[in-house]
């Protein structure tokens, strides 16, 4: 896999010593479980704290078979790796101890003996029973949605007593749980998150001081939804989120570009102008916007044309000198 400074076909060798491939190489892995069950040699180091227990983790790995070159396992061929939650979404119980001695960035190699991995039985026909199993494991990111579900699942009351900062903090780590599934154009899942985080400020009652942070974190989460709804091709749902934004700071860019774009989509013209040459105004320079502009007097041209040409041929003069819109 990407990053790997070592190839696992390379371990086999030749076996002078009397001892698998798997067995020489366990020699000089860190033992973390304390039963030799899971060991683990780093490849690179990492940075920052360690993955923690309720984390969804973004993971890249490859699991190999002893004397194989080729994984029987792997997700390094997908472009970007789906979010998985510790506990939920990974089955093998080595991997879970594994990422957890893991931090951001970091690059390892794990050796899991049966009992942490496919056990007695193994997974046949792949997997043979009592086997122990290599996996190059690199962890890309993780978030900790622990205190966000469980914030989530209270009633708006209950919400409501705990500090604004909570709240600011869960609807934050929503918003970055759906800008990462945004990234993996798992739109209709970005946009759930979104709503959840919306949901959380739209119920929080704050004092006049501070319903400042309250507007500038519901800001953000509705240009998110108006670009998820643009992506979801539903333009008139991404314009209404953008208007609501608009409410709010009604010189934003972005904002009067999401609903430039949307109008444009649903093809009305003049209202796509007005809101492209109000972003174009608060940034003369943005090459999105300009571009945008560009395709928007392309498409009217284009329009037009058509317009001209069915009203011509309306009135085109038949062989007998009528006319289409003639009794």
């Amino acid at each position: 896999m990407g990053g790997s400074e070592r190839d696992p076909g390379a371990l086999q060798g030749d076996n002078a010593s009397g001892q698998s491939p798997y067995q020489r190489l366990s020699r000089r892995m860190l033992d973390i479980t304390g039963d030799r069950g899971v060991l683990k040699d780093v490849i690179r180091e990492g940075a920052g704290e360690l993955a923690t227990p309720d984390a969804s983790v973004l993971v890249k790995y490859s699991g190999y078979l002893e004397h194989m070159d080729k994984p029987f396992d792997s997700n390094c061929f997908r472009k970007t790796p789906r979010l998985m939650k510790l506990g939920e979404d990974i089955t093998l119980w080595g991997m879970e101890l594994g990422l957890l001695s893991m931090r951001r960035g970091e690059l390892a190699r794990f050796l899991f003996k049966p009992a942490y991995a496919y056990g007695t039985l193994g997974c046949p026909p792949l997997i043979p029973p009592n086997t122990t199993v290599l996996f190059e494991i690199e962890l890309l990111d993780f978030l900790d949605s622990a205190e966000s579900d469980k914030f989530c699942a209270l009633s708006a009351e209950q919400q409501n007593q705990f500090p604004l900062q909570k709240v600011l903090k869960v609807a934050a780590t929503e918003r970055e749980f759906g800008n990462y599934l945004f990234r993996q154009n798992r739109f209709y899942d970005a946009k759930v998150r979104y709503k959840r985080a919306l949901l959380l400020l739209h119920r929080r009652s704050a004092t006049p001081e501070d319903q400042h942070l309250v507007e500038a974190a519901k800001l953000l989460v509705l240009l998110n939804l108006s670009f998820t709804y643009l992506k979801l091709e539903r333009p008139t749902t991404a314009l209404r989120y953008g208007e609501q934004a608009l409410i709010i700071d009604r010189k934003n860019a972005k904002a009067l570009f999401r609903c430039g774009q949307a109008c444009l989509v649903m093809t009305e013209y003049q209202k796509a102008r007005d809101f492209l040459v109000r972003a174009q105004k608060e940034q003369p320079f943005n090459h999105d916007i300009n571009n945008e502009l560009k395709k928007l007097a392309s498409y009217y041209r284009d329009y037009t044309d058509k317009e001209k040409e069915m009203c011509h041929r309306m009135f085109a003069p038949y062989d007998d000198g009528s006319t289409v819109g003639d009794n």
